[in-house]
């Protein structure tokens, strides 16, 4: 008997979630609602931040991150190859220079001390920014990174698409929430299906800033406001009527709807009770692969286990092998450096033998709040059955 089909990751939507939904699209707004303010305090106050900003994706979210600091063409940002394209193209769409620096082969996570000799190997000034990445819910050091940001006179953008609700420890001992801007100055979150939180498509900045969290709603709109009283050099025609309008930097259109904000906030209820279960299922993979030949990288204790990655070393024969038995699991990385896009910029294999080696032998397992003790069992049986 052929087992149902399990994924590498899914959405789960709810009655809850259907009903807040409809609710909107039975309402007045569809775009720019009052939904949207409401996910935007309340995902603020889930990670402990003074201001978020939604928005159509992630990688909107880190489009507008980018200008917001002035990215420009002169602008050099450091940044992991084993993440997302995105993380890398932010810089690009604003004409800067992407340069990476290996991961730490224990954690999966880029590696604070390579970044630290790429930042001493040019004279300060030289780089602009770091993109450090929760990567598959595990955390970075944003405190160390923001020591090392500070010593060269960088800003950060925390790439926190995998690890809403994650969080880590910090000299004091005290839990610091990813995206909650102690450390960073601009923190960035996905809602893609098979994130924490789903909206179809979305994304959302946070930060302490007031001044990037304004010139952040200026970008998301076009660039245009009504508020012409907070701009200098405004024309005289804002005297005509209440329809006057202005733009004011070149921005985009990157709002989210007021019906996806609505399944946020209805998702966020559950983000807590969603997270533990992810947490739940880590353990006891952990539990089942701990003598076997998988390797698990060192997971911290804020881990939002957006994947579970494991390696091994006939990656191609398990791949398969687990497709034949209707698991689908996927592959998070290809290293961004060895896209074609980025070799052109001098990018090379061997650059960084830790983000290759890693991605030679990855492979991401079925993970998501719904996982079913059933399917996890297959799952962990399936795999034992094909390395012993």
């Amino acid at each position: 008997m052929t087992h149902k089909s399990i994924p590498y990751g899914r959405q789960t939507i709810t009655d809850a979630d259907l009903e807040a939904v409809v609710s909107v699209l039975k309402s007045d707004f569809l775009t720019q609602g009052p939904s949207i303010a409401q996910f935007e305090e309340k995902f603020a106050e889930y990670v402990g931040s003074k201001y978020a900003i939604a928005l159509s994706n992630g990688t909107a979210a880190l489009h507008l991150c980018a200008m917001a600091l002035n990215v420009n063409e002169k602008s050099r940002v450091i940044t992991t190859p084993i993440t997302f394209a995105a993380s890398a193209n932010c810089v690009r769409y604003c004409d800067g220079e992407v340069y990476f620096a290996d991961i730490d082969p224990a954690t999966f996570l880029l590696d604070i001390h390579k970044v630290r000799a790429l930042l001493e190997k040019h004279p300060k000034g030289y780089f602009q920014g770091i993109i450090p990445v929760d990567f598959a819910g595990n955390t970075v050091d944003l405190e160390a990174f923001r020591k090392l940001a500070d010593e060269f006179g960088c800003w950060i953008i925390e790439d926190a698409c995998h690890a809403p609700g994650g969080y880590f420890i910090d000299s004091k001992n005290k839990k610091q929430n990813c995206g909650n801007g102690n450390f960073a100055d601009l923190a960035i979150f996905s809602f893609h299906p098979v994130k924490h939180i789903a909206t179809g498509e979305g994304g959302m900045i946070t930060t302490n800033s007031k001044t990037l969290y304004e010139k952040l709603l200026l970008l998301r709109t076009h660039g245009i406001t009504k508020d012409a009283s907070k701009y200098q050099n405004t024309p005289n025609e804002v005297a005509q009527g209440g329809w006057y309008y202005e733009m004011q930097e070149l921005g985009y259109n990157y709002r989210l709807t007021d019906f996806q904000a609505a399944l946020g906030i209805s998702q966020l209820t559950r983000a807590d009770e969603n997270l533990e279960r992810r947490r739940a299922i880590a353990r006891k993979y952990d539990e089942a692969f701990k003598n076997s030949k998988v390797i698990r990288p060192i997971s911290f204790e804020g881990n939002a286990y957006h994947l579970y990655v494991i390696q091994i070393e006939n990656r191609l024969g398990l791949y398969d092998h687990l497709r034949a038995n209707n698991i689908f699991p996927q592959v998070h990385y290809v290293p961004v450096h060895l896209m074609p896009y980025y070799k052109q910029f001098g990018n090379k294999k061997g650059d960084h033998p830790f983000a290759e080696g890693y991605y030679d032998k990855c492979l991401s397992i079925p993970m998501y709040h719904s996982l079913t003790d059933e399917d996890q069992n297959f799952v962990i049986t399936t795999i034992l059955n094909f390395i012993k």
